[in-house]
């Protein structure tokens, strides 16, 4: 399809299911696999080749319908990596779980890297910067072809809690991203494979992760498919903490975000982005039955 024909092709309030996905009667799951040191709650546990690679294929038995792969952490003032580094750590994983007939999803900002990936089989580039942290990223989307998922991002890790300044956080982060569309729709991605993440956690403070979720219905107005990639963020922790549950740590919000993965399923979303595959499972499950009596 052409650029042209795609951009007439898409019109306000449709969204249509990105080719090349798989297409189950429920929200996706995708399942989280960080081969870095450092991400928020899981660092260092699959930063080896081989222990990534066992675990993508563990996520893919638990259920998950994609593993998404990443080798650079987005946790608030996460320092960059080299590109050198994040293709050493992600293109053997994505590769080897390809070859497993795994469907796999890189997590990158980066151009180069999401070429790679995509080379040695990844179905997705999920790309939490939307094209904004690399101008070259647009461009190879579109010619490599597959799903794209653009998250709303404002500034790198290091800066990111500086920019939560908002004057209505569902109005403006709709905005921003219908903007953010148009802008890789005329750098040639074709619309019919974007997807769109309202980036829970970046530049967003506890308030405004919420309001978000409250606000799907809003954001869906767009006309594409929503990710939502909450699981064991801080606004879950701080909940759980007004709650009266105390603080607890990211490992121990896996219920917690099982509960966000229902909300968010039954308020329309295409997929849920996840540590803990079967828990979100289950509960996109659930929400799946919740819905169908009134379908």
């Amino acid at each position: 399809m052409s650029t042209t024909e795609g951009a007439a092709a898409w019109r306000p309030g449709t969204s249509p299911w990105p080719e090349g996905l798989p297409r189950p009667d429920r929200c996706l799951v995708m399942g989280i696999l960080n081969v870095t040191p450092d991400s928020f709650s899981d660092g260092g546990l699959y930063a080896r080749t081989r222990q990534a690679i066992d675990r993508g294929l563990d996520l893919a038995a638990q259920g998950a319908d994609i593993v998404d792969v990443g080798g650079e952490s987005t946790r608030p003032a996460a320092r960059p990596v080299a590109q050198a580094e994040e293709l050493a750590r992600t293109v053997p994983v994505v590769r080897e779980l390809a070859r497993a007939g795994v469907c796999v999803s890189i997590d990158t900002m980066h151009a180069p890297v999401a070429r790679a990936a995509v080379e040695v089989g990844a179905c997705l580039v999920n790309d939490v910067s939307g094209g904004l942290a690399d101008p070259g990223m647009a461009p190879v989307v579109a010619e490599v072809g597959v799903p794209y998922v653009a998250t709303h991002w404002r500034a790198p890790s290091q800066e990111m809690d500086h920019h939560a300044d908002y004057r209505d956080v569902v109005a403006d982060v709709t905005a921003e991203l219908d903007l953010r569309v148009r802008q890789l729709m005329a750098q040639g991605v074709d619309p019919a494979r974007i997807v769109l993440d309202p980036g829970l956690g970046f530049s967003k403070r506890t308030e405004h992760d919420w309001t978000l979720l409250a606000g799907l219905g809003t954001l869906r107005e767009l006309g594409f498919p929503l990710l939502v990639g909450a699981s064991r963020k801080r606004f879950i922790g701080a909940a759980l903490a007004s709650a009266g549950a105390g603080e607890v740590p990211p490992g121990g919000r896996d219920s917690a975000t099982a509960a966000v993965s229902a909300l968010a399923a039954a308020a329309g979303a295409f997929c849920v982005r996840v540590h803990d595959v079967r828990a979100s499972l289950d509960a996109v499950r659930m929400a799946a039955a919740y819905a169908a009596p009134r379908l």
